[in-house]
């Protein structure tokens, strides 16, 4: 028995989801995500991984959980959580604060707080920087206005500038600002404004502290006209409030996170980007910046950096990024010279933290691997630690496809097979498309997880058309504004490649997605009838109408053009509606921002009108991805009896869940 054959038991699965190691290398600390004990709800805590082999153990434990772990200097462990203090009376418990859990041993203690609560946050010498939500006007009358806002029923929030949501929150009213403290002996002394009236510039910022406590490092988006934006990389003084100085600037450019210090202070790694249109694909890369100069320039080539790590002795970096369906670390000089890659394997790395000697602790996870702790040597060997979670055992194998397009490029995929799959017990077929576009299928993912389908005897296809990182710039340009021609094309490729295999069913298929993903889904439920059943979450359907309505309208027009322009009568799914005759089960969550809600519902008003036969699962209070245990059962219990129906010709079983 697996965890697979009752995706109850699934959701309930302990999972890591990130490293910290200590300064001196001796401690090694992850946040965990497990169950409740009401099973409705999942909480977080901390967890050491002893370094000798020995067992990992829980260090802290509270009803609101815990989030982030950075060390102090000196080995005390930071982290924030909505725990209460014992120390103030009548405390708001739903408003997370800074605490610190010392490294010889007691209680933890709450260090720093605030009435819009701490939000991130970062630490160098014996300072601490950390982020917090402020309310326009007065600091000193803060708290007493927050609390009569709410006791008056006010919700309403007044924008001037865009963006006003982001994912699944709404931004506002406060504007996110920065302060900085020194560690005292009980909490945080002298905290102290660094960002007076930044309005949305620290909005989603990434920073960083020098070892030294002095300086701090952070993304500031600058407010340009016609809603649009560019990122810049500033730096600030931690004991001059308000003072600050632009490292690295350029037009049509964006400097974003994740922001690495270098061990020594003198130089800053960040992720350089253009921003693109329609005739120019994002080309991110690192950008290494002289902190007392300003000057920088390019690292890494071609790699499209997911987490970054400085080495050492300042010379060099390490990147995890992703490659060929994979995501391994490389190992990147400073200076501008050819990364080399250093771990071998099929892993997706993250969360890097590099000790003294050069050895790199990582999270690695695969398409067929959940995330457990590792250390890397110089030469690339890698070394499993005891994990917090227990290890999984797998219902079935993986291997890899590839095909030829018709364009003559090489789109490859992994695919997931079933136990007893064979010539003689060919498995159905189930085509499973990424979201992004800008993406790839190369690790584990808790919420779109082939495994389930793969226990209830689907053959899963992940492929990586064009438009996936880790391919080079060639393969995001092959499909850069033409998202559902030139993709789908390599999707019936590789689909056909696929099912070639005599292990795979090529009689009994379904295709489904989410996101970008779901917009594909839309689209070949459009331009062909080949799939038995089709399932699409959180989808796009309308382009013109998602063009002005998502959380981030400048970004997708800069692809597009302007709402109404001749891309959006080329590559919107509603137009091909007439020509939809396979049976589709429609997600959506209503407090999905980034894809809104008026996607699913014109979608599904559409197909009932043309009448093809569909299904509608609403969640009224889930974001883009659906993350609630009890509403993630519904959705693998509700997408596995849609495709019982109508690829394997059950009868259609509502199911328990739902009832």
């Amino acid at each position: 028995m697996t965890p697979f054959n009752d995706i109850r038991d699934y959701v309930g699965v302990p999972r890591v989801a990130s490293l910290r190691l200590s300064p001196d290398g001796t401690r090694l600390v992850s946040i965990v995500q497990a169950l409740n004990a009401d099973g409705k709800s999942y909480g977080t805590s901390l967890w050491e991984i002893p370094l000798d082999g020995r067992r990992p153990y829980r260090l802290t434990r509270s009803v609101k959980g815990e989030a982030g772990a950075e060390f102090t200097s000196e080995g005390d462990l930071l982290f924030g959580s909505r725990r209460p203090d014992p120390t103030v009376k009548d405390a708001d418990e739903e408003v997370p604060a800074l605490w610190l859990l010392p490294a010889a041993g007691g209680e933890a203690r709450q260090i720093a707080s605030r009435p819009g609560g701490v939000a991130g946050f970062a630490t160098g010498g014996r300072s601490v920087v950390f982020g917090s939500d402020v309310l326009p006007g007065d600091e000193a009358t803060e708290d007493e206005r927050r609390k009569a806002r709410k006791e008056a029923g006010i919700s309403a929030i007044l924008h001037e500038s865009s963006p006003v949501r982001y994912w699944d929150h709404d931004l506002g009213p406060g504007e996110p600002r920065l302060f900085a403290g020194n560690l005292g002996d009980d909490r945080l002394t002298e905290v102290r404004d660094l960002t007076p009236q930044p309005g949305k510039a620290l909005t989603e910022a990434s920073y960083d502290v020098t070892p030294d406590g002095g300086t701090v490092v952070t993304t500031w988006t600058v407010l340009l006209p016609a809603g649009e934006t560019r990122s810049r990389l500033v730096a600030i003084e931690t004991a001059d409030a308000g003072a600050q100085r632009v490292l690295a600037e350029q037009d049509g450019h964006d400097f974003d996170g994740p922001i690495k210090v270098s061990p020594d202070g003198r130089l800053v790694v960040c992720v350089r980007a253009n921003q693109a249109t329609a005739e120019s694909i994002p080309e991110p890369t690192l950008w290494v910046v002289d902190l007392a100069t300003g000057e920088g320039h390019a690292a890494g080539g071609e790699l499209w950096p997911a987490d970054i790590a400085w080495a050492p002795d300042s010379r060099s970096l390490y990147v995890a990024a992703d490659h060929n369906g994979r995501r391994p670390i490389f190992h990147v000089p400073a200076d501008g010279s050819e990364p080399a890659r250093l771990t071998p394997d099929d892993g997706a790395y993250s969360s890097l933290n590099v000790a003294s000697d050069g050895a790199v602790y990582a999270l690695r996870s695969a398409v067929d691997r959940a995330a457990g702790p590792v250390r890397v040597t110089a030469d690339g060997t890698v070394e499993e630690l005891a994990s917090p979670a227990p290890e999984l055992e797998l219902p079935g194998t993986l291997t890899e496809v590839t095909a030829t397009t018709d364009d003559g490029a090489t789109v490859r995929a992994w695919l997931v097979l079933p136990e007893g799959a064979s010539a003689e017990n060919p498995a159905p077929f189930l085509l499973w498309i990424h979201g992004g576009p800008l993406s790839s299928w190369n690790d584990w993912s808790w919420r779109w997880n082939p495994w389930i389908m793969a226990q209830h005897g689907y053959a899963v296809l992940l492929p990586d058309p064009c438009l996936s990182t880790g391919y080079g710039p060639e393969m995001i340009r092959r499909g850069w504004a033409d998202w559902g021609p030139r993709t789908h094309a390599d999707l019936m490729s590789i689909t056909d490649a696929a099912l070639e295999l005599p292990e795979v069913d090529a009689t009994r298929t379904a295709a489904m997605g989410g996101s970008f993903g779901g917009y594909m889904a839309n689209w070949v439920a459009g331009h062909t009838d080949r799939f038995k059943a089709i399932v699409t979450h959180a989808s796009l359907w309308n382009l013109d109408q998602f063009a002005g309505t998502t959380d981030a309208p400048a970004y997708w027009q800069r692809e597009f053009g302007p709402v109404g322009g001749e891309l959006y009568g080329k590559l919107s799914p509603h137009l091909s509606l007439p020509e939809i005759s396979t049976p589709m089960l429609v997600i959506h969550g209503d407090k999905d921002y980034r894809v809104p809600i008026g996607e699913g519902l014109r979608l599904w008003w559409d197909l009932q009108r043309s009448d093809v036969e569909s299904k509608f699962l609403y969640f009224p209070d889930e974001n883009h991805w659906v993350l609630k245990p009890g509403n993630a059962v519904v959705w693998y219990e509700t997408v596995l009896a849609f495709l019982d129906q109508h690829v394997l010709g059950r009868e259609w079983k509502r199911p328990e869940s739902l009832s």
